[in-house]
């Protein structure tokens, strides 16, 4: 006789209650997740992905009610079970890897004590052992250093460390299903086929239920047993990756498959001959001390890089690499330890910060994260004037027409001046922050995962968005990714970063089409649905 279903959805309907009216969230929604089976729920944003994670766990909003329909998890209907029966099941039947490992984590308390406190509630009370325990998850989600992380807070990781960080507390209790909410959005491919490859050994040893929900088609399709497409709330197709991947004859399943970046190096013409370099970093080092500790970490040594005006230059390497060390020490918001950063010809290193401040009008940062680097209070119209305000540039009706100016740059309605950001989608966030950074005509931006956190038809729109400017415009840019098929499609010179060391640099099209180092194949071997099909290279 065969086991039920783990998880069994019936027709369920939910909606949220927002200023008197009613919003369908997920429309008569079925499926089935069996013991030991992989399914990935696969959607753009506001397809009801997130919704239906929720109402597995117990943990929908208050404004939000099951309108009809059974949800069923390990013989329990969720939608009529107790919150004490809810909290039974959270942790010990499911484990949660929640997507935003920075809101997820306390940051008062040190990464160890956190996990030790997963530990101790799944057991019930402290035992022997629990600090090799604690190391020891720390190991099995593949940080380096454990005895140091688990003495670290959270905001002296890294953002896939402290993803790995999450996944370790989600298997403390050794559950039977794990939910993983978009997982791995913030980790690099090789940190994300480890990732993913220990979730699915425990699949296979242990018999756990994993369920996957991800913007990222390629991923799924890797892993998954089967797919569940949704589209505002609905099931649009539900089958075996093959059948998805090879004949689907969804429309929309289609342009998901068709919008994420494929991984083509690009050709374009060289450096101009003869002309100075816009950014130039010479022997640059970067030692920290390390907390409570009479020893430095080297994030950086001996870096040396060129860019030139209108072309993009790609920093790429896993999480704990210095991608974003060297990105802050080309933007003068951290000094080297040894080197010099040279912009447009003057050494920056050295400036203080009276000096550096006018040559910040041409050097401007797209962060990762659109909502947090925007004021929440603030309407997009101020967001979009700040750097204007800041510098003391224009003012009155001048003020408003740029402001006007930009938001149509970024293909934004003017309309959208007045709204505050958590009225806009990701991905109109994103274009707000990009209409920031163009306020003040810079020749150089720094893109830090600048579509990582976006739905993979949004990165694309936002990709021939910062193509279209640069083109238009002239400006360099200098892009952290770890996303190699993002950087094969706008990098001209690709920097492989290592533990703070130089792997390989060079044209894009020599590192990613022909690498000579074994750790830049790693990478590319890596890229979600990279071994499916052998990708020829542009010309």
């Amino acid at each position: 006789m065969s086991q039920p279903p783990l998880i069994e959805v019936r027709d369920l309907s939910i909606s949220y209650a927002f200023a008197g009216q009613r919003t369908q969230a997920v429309r008569q929604l079925s499926f089935s997740l069996g013991q030991g089976e992989t399914l990935a729920i696969v959607g753009e944003s506001g397809s009801g992905k997130s919704t239906l994670a929720n109402a597995l766990l117990g943990l929908l909003p208050a404004n939000a009610q099951i309108d009809q329909g059974q949800l069923w998890v390990n013989g329990v209907d969720m939608a009529a079970a107790s919150e004490r029966t809810r909290r039974q099941l959270r942790g010990q039947t499911i484990g949660l890897v929640p997507q935003d490992p920075m809101v997820s984590l306390n940051p008062t308390q040190r990464v160890g004590r956190q996990i030790a406190e997963a530990l101790l509630q799944a057991r019930g009370r402290r035992y022997p052992g629990l600090d090799a325990e604690v190391l020891a998850m720390l190991s099995l989600v593949g940080l380096d250093d454990p005895v140091l992380r688990a003495r670290q807070y959270p905001h002296q990781l890294s953002g896939g460390m402290r993803q790995r960080v999450l996944i370790a507390i989600a298997l403390a209790g050794e559950p039977r299903l794990i939910i993983a909410d978009e997982p791995t959005s913030a980790l690099d491919v090789t940190v994300q086929r480890r990732i993913l490859d220990h979730l699915q050994r425990l699949v296979a040893e242990r018999g756990i239920s994993l369920l996957i929900i991800t913007h990222d088609l390629g991923m799924a399709c890797d892993r998954a047993d089967r797919l569940l497409v949704m589209q505002q709330g609905q099931r649009v197709e539900h089958a075996t990756p093959r059948q998805i991947l090879w004949g689907t004859r969804q429309p929309y399943t289609r342009d998901l498959l068709n919008a994420a970046p494929a991984f083509v190096p690009r050709r374009r013409p060289g450096a101009p001959a003869g002309k100075a370099a816009l950014l130039r970093l010479s022997n640059i080092g970067k030692r920290f001390v390390l907390p409570g500790q009479d020893r430095h970490f080297t994030a950086l040594h001996d870096l040396n890089l060129e860019l030139h005006a209108g072309q993009t230059l790609a920093i790429v390497g896993e999480s704990g690499s210095g991608k974003s060390t060297a990105l802050r020490i080309a933007l003068g918001l951290e000094k080297p330890s040894q080197g010099c950063v040279e912009f447009a010809g003057v050494d920056i290193s050295s400036c203080s910060w009276r000096q550096l401040r006018p040559l910040r009008q041409r050097i401007q940062l797209v962060q990762q994260n659109p909502f947090a680097a925007l004021d929440p209070r603030f309407t997009v119209f101020d967001s979009i004037v700040e750097p204007l305000v800041s510098f003391g540039l224009l003012k009155g009706e001048a003020l408003e027409r740029k402001a006007r100016e930009l938001i149509t740059r970024v293909h934004l309605p003017v309309h959208f001046l007045d709204r505050l950001p958590r009225e806009l989608s990701g991905g109109q966030r994103q274009r707000v922050a990009i209409a920031r950074a163009l306020a003040l005509a810079p020749e150089l931006l720094l893109l830090d995962e600048p579509v990582s956190a976006l739905d993979v038809s949004v990165q694309a729109q936002i990709l021939a968005l910062l193509d279209e400017l640069q083109r238009e415009l002239g400006m360099a840019y200098v892009l952290v990714s770890h996303d190699l098929a993002v950087v094969a499609s706008m990098a001209d010179q690709v920097l492989v970063l290592r533990r703070g060391q130089v792997v390989e640099q060079g044209p894009a099209l020599q590192v990613l089409g022909q690498p000579a180092d074994a750790y830049t194949r790693a990478l590319i071997e890596a890229i979600p649905g990279h071994s499916r099909s052998v990708l020829p290279v542009a010309v």
